[in-house]
């Protein structure tokens, strides 16, 4: 007689198996839909992304779907509860607008008709973020059929918004708009990845995001740079100068303050990175770079998962055609990003930026510095209960053990802790080579459908273990 949870386990993959079909075919038609939500042209593609998500929610079984309008693009609520009274409930959160696409950036295929080739999904969204999204639709399923269930073993929320390529500008207005029906014990994040094919992992934390540019200002107008220059300052040259300043000569950032209340990696979260099978000229070549380079002190994982950091995104300025023009431009700009870890305040962050450009600038150039719109870092302890749920679901469908990481990207998940108060715990299963915002991003199919294996567990493991979470 077979154990209980081997039976369970094939349950499980059976009800996935008689599924696969319909569902990449489901998928397959909502990444035909070009919901960038960066580009206004695609507004309407947006808007119809969200009612095909909304239907297809309805069509798997969720009784309650709305679509709910922000001053920008839509976000779809879902909603099943438990027969269970004592239930936890979770909300798992993705998006479904996507990053610009098309054939001449680079694309084997259309981005936007997706195309399998040696079981890889091709088309923009595929990995970020509707196909992991998606698989949510029949974990949800197979947790039912194979527990023999009508509800779901927790009360189970979906909040999928329409601007995270956007920088997800309403996002935080819309959670706290609807903080009432969002109010969960747990939120799952599914817009992150894994280590490997070979070594599932459970992100820990995300990384915020702060965004600048600063324009500067000299002469009225480009002037000649032999009548007038070496007597007037140069934008460009202090765009320049502004650049080489942000950083020391141990590539720390250079900004007083910048540092101030960040949360320092522990030595047992240096220990779990170190385990990695980090190999770093992969990585390299993935990066389509040529050399690691960092603040001094810590491991390239480190860098990119657990400190923070600044970038210069852009510097431009002055005569860019072909051939010479002698001139003192009038004008130069430089637009930065700093991605956050926890314990960093968005505003305190804005407030030291703008003091230290304001240090940096001469007189006779004046300058103007705009913020974007930020994300919050977020940090889920290692010991944590419904993080411990999340492993062991995983690794039943992996079959191994998991290991954890970090992400070094960004996302809201951050405005949904502050305002919900509950832990924000990651769940996904795109790997590094997915080409997230590149041309001939995809999604591994043999993954895809561990992830809806790993949800199709993770539901009974956290009603299970939630009572003894303190």
């Amino acid at each position: 007689m077979s154990h209980p949870v081997d039976s369970d386990v094939s349950a499980v993959r059976t009800y996935i198996a008689q599924h696969r079909a319909a569902f990449l075919d489901d998928l397959a038609a909502w990444l035909r839909i070009p919901s960038v939500s960066a580009q206004p042209d695609h507004a309407p593609d947006v808007r119809r992304s969200a009612d095909w998500l909304a239907a297809a929610l309805k069509e798997a079984g969720f009784p309650t779907v709305e679509v709910w309008q922000t001053s920008g693009a839509p976000a779809v609520f879902a909603e099943w509860l438990s027969e269970d009274p004592q239930a936890p409930t979770v909300l798992v959160y993705g998006h479904h607008d996507v990053q610009p696409a098309a054939r001449e950036d680079g694309w084997d295929s259309d981005p936007f008709d997706p195309v399998v080739r040696e079981n890889r999904l091709y088309a923009r969204g595929a990995a970020d973020d509707k196909g992991q999204v998606f698989f949510h639709t029949l974990g949800v399923r197979a947790h039912l059929a194979a527990g023999g269930r009508t509800s779901p073993a927790v009360n189970l929320k979906l909040i999928v918004e329409g601007e995270e390529e956007s920088g997800s500008p309403n996002f935080r207005t819309l959670v706290e708009a609807h903080a009432d029906r969002l109010a969960a014990d747990a939120v799952i994040v599914s817009d992150t990845g894994m280590w490997s094919e070979d070594t599932p992992t459970v992100c820990t934390g995300m990384r915020g995001l702060a965004e600048c540019e600063i324009q500067l200002y000299g002469p009225d107008q480009d002037i000649h740079s032999g009548s007038f220059g070496g007597a007037v300052p140069n934008p460009a040259t202090v765009a320049a100068r502004l650049v080489a300043a942000l950083h020391d000569e141990h590539a720390r950032v250079a900004v007083p303050g910048f540092y101030d209340g960040i949360v320092e990696l522990t030595d047992r979260e240096r220990e779990l990175l170190a385990e990695l099978p980090f190999d770093e000229q992969q990585w390299l070549r993935t990066a389509k770079s040529h050399a690691t380079h960092g603040e001094a002190g810590y491991t390239t994982l480190e860098r990119i998962w657990a400190r923070p950091t600044a970038e210069v995104n852009g510097i431009g300025g002055g005569y860019q055609g072909a051939g010479s023009k002698t001139i003192i431009p009038s004008s130069a700009v430089v637009k930065l990003s700093f991605r956050l870890v926890a314990g960093q305040d968005l505003q305190h962050t804005e407030k030291v930026v703008r003091a230290w450009a304001a240090e940096q600038v001469p007189a006779g150039i004046r300058h103007e510095i705009t913020f974007s719109a930020g994300t919050r870092p977020c940090l889920t302890p290692l010991d944590h209960p419904a993080l411990q749920s999340v492993a062991r679901a995983m690794g039943r469908a992996f079959g191994q053990p998991v290991r954890y990481t970090r992400e070094g990207g960004s996302g809201p998940a951050a405005d949904l802790q502050d305002v919900l108060g509950a832990p924000v715990l990651f769940l996904g299963i795109s790997v590094p080579s997915d080409g997230w915002h590149a041309p001939n991003e995809k999604v591994e199919l043999d993954l895809l459908f561990k992830g809806v294996e790993t949800t199709a567990y993770l539901w009974g493991d956290l009603a299970e273990n939630w009572l003894r979470a303190p």
